[in-house]
């Protein structure tokens, strides 16, 4: 009796720990997906289509002025890659990413580093950038 009690409370152990690799599985390919789309949009120059993965709450409390939308149309990104990948201690998603800029003025390419950081909405089922589209100027 003890053998069947232990073997019926295992196998749902095994049947409840599937369900949150199935649910881990299902984000990690959201995140995947996301963050291509994401990507292909900032390589693209797109960045209407990229502030539409920005966290609604950020794109409120930040919204692009058209100063910052021209400085957008005045370059070309030639380079995104990931460079490294980790979460921060919010537990969110916090991804360095390197872009080749170039701009459309002068031909000159520059390197800029960038921090995403990516954060799961359990509601919405879906990931949202969370620190906002890259600051390719560094402030200036």
């Amino acid at each position: 009796m003890r053998a069947i009690i232990t073997t019926v409370v295992l196998l749902g152990l095994a049947m409840l720990s599937g369900v949150v690799n199935a649910g881990s599985r299902a984000q990690a390919r959201a995140l995947e997906t996301t963050q291509a789309a994401y990507t292909a949009a900032v390589r693209w120059n797109d960045f209407d289509a990229a502030q539409g993965f920005v966290e609604p709450a950020y794109a409120q409390a930040h919204p692009l002025s058209d100063l910052e939308r021209s400085r957008y149309e005045q370059i070309q990104i030639s380079g995104y890659r990931e460079v490294r990948v980790g979460e921060d201690p919010n537990g969110d998603l916090r991804r360095e990413v390197e872009l080749r800029v170039i701009n459309r003025n002068t031909q000159a390419e520059r390197l800029v580093r960038s921090i995403e950081i990516w954060r799961w909405n359990p509601e919405q089922k879906r990931w949202w950038l969370a620190s906002g589209l890259p600051d390719l100027w560094k402030g200036q």
